[in-house]
């Protein structure tokens, strides 16, 4: 299964990690984000990328599901401790540096089922800046709401629990992964609704890779994590290009 599928007829996208359609040089400002800088490399013929910085996050969104393609960390102990302070300001916003086209709207969300599921989660931000930017919809999938409020959020506390004992840098990269069959979309614009989410941890100091993977729906309940390699396999994408991973 790739991350985002062959679909029948219209919009046919396929990730891949050759031939990437946008160079790494689009995270220029950004590449601390990346574990050795490395930014995963995908091949889309539709998938219409756009590389987003923030303060504590970079966002790789695309303008065909107007959702990330896959969002990335740097996460340490003393940036999880000083998250917990910060207040959860829940204003969500259109992000003004996509255009208008390749974007989600406030109103793509409204009485749609769905929550506005966090990639990089309010609980891993900083400081207040942090926070605010991660309300942008550029940082959004549509979400199971149990899925979002219940095993979703045990996912994102085991890996900041993980981080809290790391010796060093923890890479995160979060995304959506979409079924095969034409999608499910929300609004007025057409948002993807994904069909499985993925959250790949990666410690820089032991070299040791895994992921969460779980499907977007209210029974869902989070597994035993998946290694590096079964990630690859299911999604096509090497997210990590160069970077030493111990078996």
């Amino acid at each position: 299964m790739h991350l985002v599928s062959r679909l029948a007829a219209a919009a046919a996208i396929c990730l891949s990690f050759t031939a990437p359609v946008q160079a790494a040089t689009d995270f220029d400002r950004c590449p601390q984000f990346f574990a050795q800088g490395a930014v995963p490399q995908v091949r889309s013929q539709n998938l219409k990328p756009r590389a987003l910085c923030f303060d504590s996050f970079a966002v790789l969104h695309s303008g065909t599901t107007k959702t990330p393609v896959y969002v990335a960390e740097r996460l340490n102990a003393e940036q999880v401790v000083d998250a917990q302070d910060e207040e959860r300001t829940n204003r969500f916003f259109a992000d003004a540096r996509l255009p208008r086209a390749e974007r989600a709207e406030l109103d793509d969300y409204k009485s749609s089922g769905y929550d506005r599921g966090h990639m990089a989660p309010v609980g891993d931000m900083p400081n207040a800046t942090a926070m605010a930017q991660s309300f942008s919809l550029a940082n959004m999938v549509p979400q199971a709401p149990q899925n979002n409020r219940k095993s979703w959020a045990g996912i994102e506390k085991s890996t900041r629990k993980y981080v809290r004992r790391a010796k060093g840098d923890v890479y995160v990269i979060t995304g959506p992964v979409f079924g095969a069959a034409a999608p499910t979309t929300i609004g007025p614009d057409q948002v993807w609704v994904p069909q499985y989410l993925f959250k790949l941890v990666y410690d820089s100091t032991t070299h040791r890779a895994w992921a969460h993977w779980i499907e977007n729906s209210d029974s869902a309940h989070a597994g035993q994590p998946i290694t590096y390699r079964e990630l690859v396999k299911r999604t096509g994408v090497d997210f990590l290009p160069g970077v030493p991973i111990a078996e």
